[in-house]
């Protein structure tokens, strides 16, 4: 399995911009940024395929969140425009084999997560 550590997190007004970083132990062709809120299952939030592949992005983020990720094992989510419903705790994750789903079933490899709190 892959070690992952997020960190970024942190408390922000609604509009705002956060960056989330994740560290890992080795790359895997599919990473993603996964999220959950209170009372909530988790969710897929943004995909990438390799580095500089593909992205893609649920649709409650499209337009405001970036998926990046490095040749040094590095990762980043930018969150622009931040909202109320953005607040979660945010995840990295390496995906399980040569193809990207969003299930997290595909993925056997998870940071312990860092909060992000966005009040209006």
């Amino acid at each position: 399995q892959v070690q992952l550590v997020e960190s970024g997190g942190g408390s922000v007004q609604a509009g705002e911009s956060l960056r989330l970083s994740c560290a890992y132990s080795s790359s895997r062709y599919c990473m993603a940024w996964f999220r959950q809120a209170p009372g909530k299952e988790r969710e897929w939030v943004a995909i990438i395929e390799g580095v500089g592949g593909r992205t893609y992005y649920t649709d409650s983020v499209k337009g405001r969140f970036t998926i990046s990720r490095y040749l040094n094992d590095t990762m980043a989510l930018q969150m622009n425009s931040l909202l109320p419903e953005d607040t979660a705790v945010y995840y990295c994750a390496a995906g399980r084999g040569a193809q990207c789903y969003t299930s997290d079933t595909q993925f056997d490899s998870w940071g312990r997560g860092t909060q992000v709190t966005v009040s209006s």
